[in-house]
């Protein structure tokens, strides 16, 4: 299956979820303002231009899978940081970082194993790593209602093998995790976080809905979305669950 990027500019304006739990996230970040930080999985930019607000002396590196990401990050942004196409669990950096952050981003990568490795030889000794992602039992419900569309009627055959790309992990095994790849002082919780959306159909599509869309014909994506909006009801709250993850790199060099 071909994966489509990502609809960088309507991510960009419907983002409000993620754009305030990623400034909850900031504050637990300790930063003098002359670090060289990294944002793994920077989307559209509206996080990063916060992180690099935090660093007004040092460095950001903004790195995404998606080049549509990519490129209205650099766009948006220009100098003040340096925008790579990447896959996390291949990440490579000119230069190893004081600090690693992360929004809503890690459940969308099959092997957490193989990206906690990589984010701890991207670390400096003592280096910092705050993150979250959606935890175990994210947005169950609308996930549920999205197979029942996608098993039935005209859909159904471009469903037949198709698997979700999520990794929604518990917080105990994301510390274990964690704890093999080399990091210390390690803390993981699950905060349940319910949000109504005022608009859900620009959302959906961009967001929650966006891997599904892939397998199907185009002119199927509106009547898919509208039949999954009609199961969801009226107002749609999506049962948001977020795994937060604070940790340091060991203080011994790899």
């Amino acid at each position: 299956m071909t994966t489509r990027d990502w609809d960088a500019a309507t991510y960009h304006e419907i983002s409000a979820p993620q754009q305030s739990w990623a400034r909850e996230q900031l504050e637990r970040l300790n930063l003098r303002g002359d670090e060289v930080v990294l944002d793994a999985g920077c989307g559209s930019g509206k996080v990063t231009a916060m992180l690099a607000e935090l660093v007004p002396d040092g460095r950001v590196y903004a790195v995404d899978a998606a080049p549509s990401m990519v490129e209205h990050t650099q766009q948006a942004l220009g100098g003040r940081v340096t925008a790579l196409c990447q896959d996390l669990t291949e990440l490579q950096l000119p230069e190893r970082v004081d600090a690693i952050f992360s929004n809503a981003t890690f459940h969308w990568i099959p092997d957490h194993p193989k990206l906690f490795d990589r984010l701890a030889a991207a670390l400096k000794p003592g280096g910092q790593l705050v993150a979250q992602c959606g935890g175990f039992g994210n947005i169950d419900g609308f996930r549920v209602l999205a197979d029942e569309v996608a098993a039935s009627g005209e859909f159904a055959p471009y469903f037949t093998d198709w698997e979700g790309p999520w990794n929604y992990a518990r917080a105990d095994i994301t510390a274990e995790r964690l704890d093999r790849a080399g990091f210390m002082d390690i803390e993981t919780w699950l905060e349940p976080r319910p949000t109504e959306l005022d608009d859900p159909e620009p959302f959906v599509r961009t967001v929650c809905l966006v891997r599904h869309l892939d397998v199907l014909p185009e002119d199927l994506h509106q009547p898919f979305i509208r039949a999954v909006l009609a199961r969801a009801g009226t107002p749609l709250t999506l049962e948001y669950v977020r795994l937060n993850m604070v940790a340091r790199r060991s203080e011994a060099t790899a």
